[in-house]
């Protein structure tokens, strides 16, 4: 499937509405609104620096938050991909000192009235609630997280099921996690965060490979195989994962003894991940068979780098060992940045491998503004 090292032909959007969450996105979101793959997409970048300086990383960061707000401002969406892109806004805007991002983010709480999706219990519309708990954090109002708390108080009533966790996918990791952890800190009630350290585990247990020190997408890909007879581990849902794993720790208060799990299985991963990047400082779409694959993938490339940067900067892991897969890796997603601030190579919704350059995503820029934010701190550190 994913051999071909040949381009697909005029392509204009390749989202292959198949499967279950975060490979897919309802019809509530317009395609073309969460990304779209030209077979043209025009030059490349010639006025950015890959430099780990914070001007440097700040002009990167500014072009393609500017080119994806003016395509996304007027399609507010509570949808998953939306989700990612609004964390990115709320971070670049902090990282910019520009209120412009944040207050697109606010205006889409506004129109949702603080609600989660429709979808009660899946991770998928529970992720616009990170945006919601930064916001809350901004300018404290009860009004905000009520409907949140609401369902997540009911969501507590349901029994477990081990043998099919809520988050049976790797990308949920990302998407829940963070947020009920996030409530526990709003709200001070401990409910939350026990709720999220059991379902972790149970999915952890689930999907999290011992040899590899990494996460199969679901339990049907425990079987599958690359081409070179590798497992197949998607970078994309252990991107998704392990940006799942800081934006957990960053909640866990350091006396919590649950932490030392969730900063384990980071430094586990940090050391899989960096022994697989590729000569051009990105990931392929499948972790253990780079060759197989024509293209790099933006969008788990930018949340590999956001974790490693981010744990750096809090001293989890060690700036000797790290600091050059962070320089390489934002070095390569800078250099598929186009003239008018187009990030490209984002593996689009859904598709397989093959996908052209110019492919682009909300989710990929979402991704791509944490990891700035994080690798412009530690562009500003000096130890």
């Amino acid at each position: 499937m994913h051999k071909s090292a040949a381009l697909l032909p005029c392509i204009v959007s390749i989202f292959i509405l198949s499967g279950h969450a975060s490979d897919s996105v309802s019809a509530r979101a317009p395609e073309s609104v969460v990304g779209d793959a030209p077979p043209d997409p025009g030059k490349l970048a010639t006025d950015l620096s890959p430099a780990l300086k914070p001007t440097d990383i700040r002009a990167a960061m500014r072009k393609v938050a500017d080119w994806q707000t003016a395509r996304s401002a007027d399609e507010p969406s509570r949808e998953w991909p939306f989700a990612i892109l609004y964390d990115g806004l709320l971070s670049a805007a902090k990282t910019l000192n520009d209120p412009r991002y944040s207050r697109q983010v606010l205006q889409v709480a506004q129109h949702y009235a603080w609600t989660l999706g429709p979808k009660q219990g899946d991770a998928d519309d529970q992720a616009i609630g990170q945006s919601y708990l930064y916001l809350y954090g901004d300018a404290p109002s009860i009004a905000s997280i009520q409907p949140l708390k609401s369902d997540f108080d009911a969501l507590l009533q349901l029994p477990d099921n081990p043998a099919k966790p809520v988050w049976w996918w790797a990308y949920a990791l990302y998407m829940a996690p963070p947020v009920w952890s996030g409530l526990t800190a709003a709200t001070g009630d401990p409910k939350y965060l026990d709720y999220m350290d059991r379902q972790w585990h149970l999915s952890s247990n689930l999907l999290w490979d011992q040899r590899e020190h990494l996460y199969f997408r679901d339990s049907t890909y425990f079987d599958r195989r690359e081409s070179n007879n590798r497992k197949l581990f998607l970078s994309r849902a252990n991107g998704w994962a392990m940006a799942g794993l800081v934006r957990v720790i960053e909640y866990l208060p350091e006396s919590d003894l649950r932490r030392a799990f969730y900063i384990q299985q980071l430094r586990e991963m940090a050391a899989a991940v960096s022994h697989l990047q590729s000569s051009d400082g990105l990931w392929r779409p499948g972790l253990l068979d780079a060759a197989g694959y024509p293209n790099p993938e933006a969008s788990s490339s930018a949340f590999f780098v956001y974790a490693l940067a981010w744990g750096i900067n809090h001293r989890l892991l060690s700036r000797e060992q790290y600091l050059p897969v962070v320089r390489k890796g934002w070095a390569g997603l800078v250099s598929h940045i186009y003239a008018d601030g187009r990030l490209g190579c984002i593996q689009p919704v859904g598709a397989s491998g093959d996908y052209p350059p110019g492919a682009s995503s909300v989710y990929g820029v979402g991704a791509f503004l944490l990891a700035g934010s994080q690798v412009n701190a530690l562009a500003a550190r000096r130890n």
